[in-house]
């Protein structure tokens, strides 16, 4: 009778499983209380090759900050979805949303709240939240030394105060940014006088080079380097062909610098209610994403930059003082930026980072 009993247990629980869609029951814990060890070895079975499967299907949503046909979309954000499609063995799926529906500077605060479970973008967007991430831009792109050091960690720690699990930190290949400018260089400093969009992450950088940095959404960027309203764009070494710049500007420079830390968060709360296996498969998705992303970047770009040359655009060069300045002016900006911004905590992992040498 007692063994019947556990029997009926265990099949209440596998009812109550399957008719909850918004619960993952660890049901192995639970069989290990039995004593029917043949129950118990059949069901472990049933769930270790797939038969019953503690992973139950669910649909996430995600915000993302760029169109779905813009490179530092297209190129991550559908290899994420197939990679927790692969390693969740199909349930696991999402449902995308873009800056059409949320501006990109104010998609945080819908995340952080759980209206939607995801967000991917970059941290300049919400610099005025938080700093820390944006300074990811200054560190060496490393994916496997940025989490065995613990840059990672670090950076999720503080995401996690503001109810946000960080998932993956991918690159845009192992160098980010160059300046996409009207006119040619001409002398020192570079960017005299020019009026350069750029987040707040180039600001430092615009201003040490000679330029003034204006903000703007990218969407205006077009129909202001058209118009002369700004004499260039800080941007990544993707995306310009997206944009059609080569239609309006003729010059790109050289050398490029930098590098590009973009994010994907999950609401925390989301996160904590999930099942170790679910967390699993969310995070070995992410580290294996930064992994692929820094070569797949570094081919596009050597694709992107034979299209922009095609099409008319010429590269210009800063001289060689400035130009071994770049990547030195480029992360002392991001770093000052961060510290402006969010203090101490930029300057722990500003700590962090040089104690590796693996930022300026």
């Amino acid at each position: 009778m007692k063994n019947l009993n556990q029997e009926i247990l265990i099949l209440d629980l596998f009812q109550t499983f399957y008719k909850n869609n918004n619960t993952e029951v660890n049901i192995m814990n639970i069989l290990k209380k039995t004593s029917n060890k043949i129950l118990f070895l059949s069901v472990a079975s049933l769930i270790q090759f797939g038969t019953i499967s503690t992973l139950h299907a669910k649909e996430f949503s995600m915000l993302s900050s760029y169109a779905p046909n813009f490179a530092w979309h297209s190129e991550i954000v559908p290899d994420f979805i197939d990679l927790v499609k692969e390693k969740s063995d199909g349930k696991i799926t999402f449902n995308i949303k873009g800056p059409d529906v949320v501006p990109a500077f104010e998609q945080l605060q819908p995340v952080q709240i759980g209206v939607f479970d995801f967000l991917f973008t970059h941290p300049a967007y919400h610099s005025g939240t938080t700093a820390v991430g944006l300074t990811l831009d200054a560190i060496d792109v490393d994916p496997i030394k940025r989490r065995e050091k613990g840059i990672i960690d670090y950076i999720d720690n503080q995401y996690q105060k503001l109810g946000l699990k960080l998932i993956a930190a991918p690159s845009t290949g192992t160098k980010g940014f160059r300046f996409y400018l009207r006119d040619k260089i001409t002398g020192e400093p570079g960017l005299e006088g020019r009026r350069i969009r750029g987040t707040v992450s180039y600001h430092s950088m615009i201003k040490n080079l000679g330029g003034s940095p204006v903000n703007m959404p990218v969407s205006e960027i077009y129909t202001a380097l058209q118009r002369g309203v700004i004499d260039g764009a800080a941007w990544g070494l993707t995306g310009a062909s997206d944009l059609q710049w080569h239609e309006v500007i003729d010059y790109m420079t050289a050398p490029v610098f930098g590098q590009v830390g973009l994010m994907i968060f999950m609401n925390l709360d989301r996160w904590n209610e999930l099942s170790k296996d679910t967390q699993n498969i969310l995070i070995e998705a992410g580290k294996q994403l930064e992994i692929d992303s820094v070569q797949h970047f570094d081919e596009l770009q050597v694709k992107e930059e034979a299209f922009l040359l095609k099409n008319g655009m010429s590269i210009e060069s800063f001289s060689d003082k400035e130009a071994s300045e770049l990547d030195r002016l480029w992360a002392q900006g991001v770093w000052e930026v961060g510290e402006e911004l969010s203090g101490d905590s930029v300057r722990e992992l500003r700590k962090k980072a040089l104690s590796e040498s693996m930022t300026y």
